[in-house]
C-alpha cells in the first residue's frame, strides 16, 4: 500500500468519524428537550431515513449495481432495523433527558460492543482479555450513570435516557456487524444505500404521517436535515472509503477521537461547557476500547478487523 494512499485514507476516516461525532448535538438539536420539545423522536428517526433513503435511491440508480442476492437480504434488514430504526429512536428520547456530553460517554462502548457482537454472531473467539475489558468499560459506563443520576438529585440508580442510550449502542452493534456481512460482496458504499432504500416503504410515508403540525424552530430542522444527509449517509462514504483505501485495522482507530469530537462539539452547537468529569470517564472508556480491541482476535488469527461507525 502506498503512503499516499494510506494517508488519504485515515484523512477519510477522520472526516468519517467527525461527521459521526456531530450526529449527538445534531439529534438533540433536532428533538429538543423535555422542557421545549422540537421534532418528535419518532419523526426524526423515519424522517433522517427517509431522506437518505431518497438519497440512496438516487446513488443506486446511477450507478446501477447488481440486486442482493437472497442470503444477503436477511442482513441487510437486520441492519435497517438496528441503524435505521433503534438506534436514531433511542438516541433521540434519550437526548431530550442528558445532554450530548453525557451521551458521547456511553455511546463510547460502541466499538466495544461490536466487537462482542461479532464475537457472538459471527462465532470468532476472543481472548479472555478482551472479555474483562469489555467489562471494565461497561462498569466505568455504570459508574458515570450512577454519579450523573445522583447529582439531579435522583439518588444512586441508573435515569431511563442511560438504558435507553445502552440499548441505541446494542442496536447499533448488531446492524454494523450484519452489515459488515455483505460489505465484502455488495461493496462498502452499497450497503448503506440498499439498508436506506430497503427502509423506504416504511420510513417515507410514516415521515409523511408523522409531519410536525406545530411551529419548530429553524435549529431543530437544521439538526434533522444533518442527521439525514450526513449521519445516515454522506458519512458512511467517507468512512467505508477511508477504510477500502487506508486499511481497516489502521483507519478504524481514528473512531477513539469520536465522543472527544462530540463533546467539543457540543460546546458550540448546544452551548454545554466541558465538564472534566465527563472528559474523564470518556477517556477511561476510550482507553478500555483501546486495549480491548487489540484482544478482541485470538493470537493465532490474524485476520483483516472490519471496523464499524456510529449513525
Amino acid at each position: 500500500m502506498k503512503l499516499k494512499d494510506e494517508t488519504l485514507g485515515m484523512w477519510l476516516g477522520v472526516l468519517g468519524v467527525a461527521i459521526f461525532a456531530v450526529t449527538l448535538p445534531m439529534t438533540r438539536l433536532a428533538t429538543g428537550t423535555t422542557e421545549a420539545p422540537q421534532l418528535s423522536p419518532w419523526f426524526v428517526t423515519v424522517g433522517r431515513a427517509a431522506l437518505a433513503g431518497v438519497l440512496s435511491l438516487v446513488f443506486l440508480l446511477v450507478t446501477r449495481p447488481p440486486l442482493p442476492q437472497r442470503h444477503q437480504w436477511k442482513p441487510l434488514g437486520m441492519a435497517v432495523l438496528g441503524n435505521c430504526l433503534g438506534f436514531p429512536l433511542l438516541l433521540g428520547y434519550a437526548l431530550r433527558t442528558v445532554t450530548a456530553s453525557h451521551a458521547a460517554v456511553i455511546t463510547a462502548l460502541l466499538p466495544l460492543a461490536t466487537a462482542a457482537v461479532a464475537a457472538w454472531v459471527l462465532h470468532q473467539r476472543a481472548r479472555l482479555g478482551f472479555w474483562v475489558c469489555a467489562v471494565l468499560g461497561s462498569l466505568l459506563v455504570v459508574v458515570f450513570s450512577v454519579l450523573r443520576a445522583s447529582q439531579h438529585g435522583h439518588g444512586f440508580s441508573f435515569e431511563w435516557a442511560d438504558l435507553m442510550l445502552v440499548g441505541a449502542v446494542v442496536c447499533a452493534s448488531v446492524g454494523y456487524v450484519f452489515g459488515a456481512q455483505v460489505t465484502p460482496s455488495l461493496g462498502a458504499e452499497r450497503v448503506i444505500c440498499w439498508v436506506c432504500v430497503m427502509a423506504l416503504p416504511f420510513s417515507l410515508p410514516a415521515t409523511l404521517a408523522l409531519w410536525p403540525q406545530q411551529p419548530v424552530a429553524a435549529s431543530a430542522w437544521i439538526g434533522f436535515t444533518y442527521v439525514g444527509m450526513f449521519s445516515m449517509w454522506m458519512g458512511f462514504f467517507a468512512w467505508y472509503r477511508g477504510l477500502a483505501i487506508g486499511g481497516a485495522l489502521r483507519v478504524s482507530q481514528t473512531q477513539l477521537l469520536q465522543p472527544f469530537l462530540s463533546i467539543l462539539a457540543a460546546v458550540p452547537l448546544l452551548g454545554e461547557a466541558l465538564d472534566l468529569v465527563t472528559l474523564a470517564f470518556a477517556g477511561a472508556v476510550v482507553a478500555t476500547v483501546v486495549v480491548g480491541k487489540k484482544l478482541s482476535q485470538p493470537r493465532a488469527i490474524a485476520r483483516p478487523v472490519t471496523a464499524e461507525g456510529t449513525a
